[in-house]
């Protein structure tokens, strides 16, 4: 035997035997560090306009954020990005320049381009899920001047929790599971391998092993903090599997390894089920479909949508119908009529993610669903209206009829708070929906319709969750709801209810000033509504303490503009002295202008949102930023009175509040002053994006203006406390 093929020989067995000795063991650093839940800041959002594809993407900073499966109370992932090793370690979010691009104006498909910093390559990567199948596409091309490793960042966190993940590789698989959620990870061109000679001597069920790939632990023995240890990665350890912890699997793309100038090219399949095997078929399949198809298919699910949308004025068109298709997404595909309040985690939720108990924004508010419902019906989608109706009455509703704070998707109640608007609003939407059979009116609308009557005015928390007492925003929700069911009650004969309804709804409205408007306040000639009263003397200069360590004050000086719900819901006209001047009360205090447009805080004092330099908000040091949703409500007061203009400006706004990918916030920058550059004036800040009770209110505006009036104003109250004409309202 010539010497040379001895010695190869004996190179390949030595190398094979390293591979055993240094891959087929459990990796070290067992759990890991703390999971957190990424930035609450989404540039994208999407799944397929199917009920077959149970999986939902989000998109921040150049990466993949959270996976949702099967419902959209389940986050699976922390993040997924690429690494690329050159003369550095380099990842996608924290080492190059970021740009999200809309591929389809009626679809959600989304486009990343991130460029390094030392500008020698740029990273392309499009978004698609398969309609059929819960499996996330991510099609990726690297266009790089230098010869540079590309390696794929998979940091699973499946069941809601960064802990408890269990992951491997399985051929040319890298498979994840936590109970009865896993996911498969597939490359089109494959995952590389240590050394491609000692490939090509292996026989197949050894390749796994002698695969580029590391299954560990985050910060401990995972693969990126390997390459970081030895960047040259002559140290690179590959580690078969890491079980129960905080783990993240990196693998080495085959093709994208140590040239330049060719442009390689792969499909990552992202796949899930309720075992591996089936997230790995799932993979599979949808490789084997290919991602042009898929994305055709996925396209055209969401054009078949869109065609059914209205019109609205043309500068306005293409984010209402991103609005409208994201608020379609945002529909939980199996229990449904569940539409979430966001899907994110506003400023990661908490000190870590390890465990399943954080919901973040991933849940179920009656107030949100309200909203989101009152957007459908404006824009022509009753069926999924009615399907958030059925939601509140058959999943969410309590046996006494009341609602609570909030829920997952499958109706377990998460927040223990009463608060009253949200057991008023089914009943107004029931009204608006014309759902008045004698099934919906004896155990849903009745059932609310007397917790209200025995409970209220005063509320356990107001609409701000927080505190409890008399909020003109709360009484306007009920008295517009016992007068919705008031009228039910009598299309059924029930005129004890009927009477109690009504003689309730219209005492709160002869009081509503007397519990809730000062008349010696700290501002102006000391007559305006407050935000809350502690009791019903607005007067007696009752101690409020904002929450999360705003400070404690005279209830007198705490004010916000909820009483144009008074406006909205039809029990007070838009010229009335009172609501004229505590306008003027609330433009002097919490309005600012931004280079969007005009935006309102909460209120003054507001804590909730990020600290003064920029931290994310801890429960304790925050400074309450500008909510967008308050511009489009303005514009819906303005609508109401006859100010068609104005309501313009602020439509303008929120259309400008919205980021690259178009994705309304829930706050924006405050202040010309940036701590960082993340924070730019009158742009999204890290509290929750997309948020839908946002999107709703800006297709909601949108129409209105279109229709030169608010369409979801009740009609019935309007004309028993406006005293219109039915036709009017």
């Amino acid at each position: 035997m010539p010497r040379i093929f001895s010695s190869l020989i004996m190179i390949v067995f030595n190398c094979t035997a390293l591979f055993a000795q240094t891959t087929n063991r459990l990796a070290p650093g067992a759990p890991g560090l703390d999971a957190h839940w990424p930035t609450a800041a989404k540039q994208g959002f999407g799944t397929a306009n199917t009920l077959r594809s149970k999986v939902w993407f989000t998109l921040a900073d150049g990466v993949m954020t959270e996976i949702y499966y099967p419902t959209l109370d389940v986050p699976n992932v922390q993040t997924l990005q690429l690494i690329v090793v050159g003369s550095a370690v380099a990842t996608e979010m924290d080492d190059t320049t970021h740009r999200v691009e809309i591929l389809d104006p009626h679809a959600l498909t989304f486009r990343q381009i991130n460029t390094a910093r030392n500008r020698n390559y740029t990273i392309t990567k499009t978004y698609v899920t398969d309609p059929l199948r819960s499996t996330m596409l991510i099609d990726i091309q690297f266009d790089s001047r230098t010869a540079e490793n590309v390696y794929v960042y998979y940091d699973p966190s499946l069941n809601n929790s960064g802990m408890h993940d269990s992951a491997w590789t399985d051929g040319d698989a890298l498979l994840a599971v936590d109970g009865d959620k896993a996911s498969a990870l597939m490359s089109s061109s494959g995952f590389a391998y240590e050394d491609e000679f000692i490939r090509d001597t292996l026989k197949p069920q050894e390749r796994s092993k002698a695969l580029d790939i590391s299954n560990g632990y985050l910060g401990t023995s995972d693969g990126l903090t390997e390459l970081q240890r030895n960047w040259n990665r002559t140290s690179f350890t590959s580690y078969a599997r890491a079980t129960n912890g905080n783990v993240v699997q990196v693998a080495a793309l085959r093709g994208f390894q140590g040239s330049s100038g060719i442009k390689p090219h792969c499909t990552l399949a992202l796949g899930f089920g309720k075992t591996p095997g089936v997230a790995l078929l799932n993979a599979r399949a949808s490789l084997a479909e290919g991602f042009e198809a898929i994305r055709r298919e996925y396209e055209s699910g969401w054009h078949a949508y869109v065609a059914t949308l209205p019109t609205v004025e043309p500068k306005y068109q293409h984010q209402f119908n991103m609005a409208a298709v994201v608020l379609k997404a945002l529909e939980d595909k199996t229990y449904r009529g569940a539409f979430i309040a966001s899907p994110s985690i506003p400023w990661g939720g908490g000190p870590n993610a390890n465990e399943a108990t954080i919901s973040g924004y991933h849940a179920i508010w009656s107030r949100d669903l309200y909203e989101v419902a009152t957007a459908l019906y404006a824009m022509g989608d009753r069926a999924a209206a009615n399907r958030a109706l059925n939601y509140l009455f058959n999943v969410q509703q309590e046996r006494d009829g009341s609602f609570p704070q909030n829920t997952w998707v499958d109706g377990r109640p998460i927040g223990g708070g009463v608060q009253m608007d949200e057991i008023a609003f089914p009943l107004i939407l029931a009204y608006q929906l014309g759902r008045t059979d004698r099934n919906t009116w004896l155990k849903h609308i009745k059932r609310a319709a007397d917790f209200i009557v025995h409970h209220g005015p005063a509320t356990g928390q107001d609409r701000w969750e927080e505190k409890s007492g008399y909020s003109p925003a709360t009484i306007a929700a009920e008295i517009a709801g016992l007068v919705c069911a008031a009228h039910i009650a009598g299309l059924h004969g029930d005129k004890q209810s009927a009477r109690a309804y009504l003689n309730a709804a219209d005492n709160w409205a002869r009081n509503v000033e007397r519990w809730t408007a000062t008349t010696n306040g700290k501002f102006g000639d000391g007559n305006y509504y407050l935000r809350i009263s502690e009791n019903d003397n607005p007067n007696d200069g009752a101690k409020i303490e904002i929450n999360s360590g705003g400070g404690v004050y005279d209830e007198r000086e705490i004010v916000d503009a909820g009483f144009l719900e008074l406006v909205r819901l039809g029990i007070k006209t838009a010229d009335d002295p009172l609501i004229v001047k505590s306008l003027g009360i609330v433009d002097g205090m919490i309005k600012v202008d931004t280079p969007a447009g005009a935006a309102w805080y909460r209120y003054n004092h507001d804590a909730y949102g990020e600290q003064t330099d920029g931290k994310p908000y801890d429960g304790r040091n925050g400074k309450g930023r500008l909510w967008t949703l308050l511009t489009g409500e303005r514009g819906e007061y303005e609508l109401a009175f006859g100010q068609k203009a104005e309501a313009r400006k602020r439509v303008d706004a929120m259309l400008a509040f919205a980021n690259d990918g178009m994705m309304i916030p829930e706050q924006v920058w405050d202040q010309s002053k940036s701590p960082g550059p993340t924070f730019h004036f009158g742009s999204g800040t890290g509290s929750a994006t997309p948020l839908t009770w946002s999107m709703a209110q800006f297709i909601r505006l949108a129409i209105n203006i279109r229709a030169g009036r608010n369409l979801e104003t009740p009609r019935i109250v309007a004309t028993r406390y406006l005293k219109i004409s039915g036709n009017k309202s």
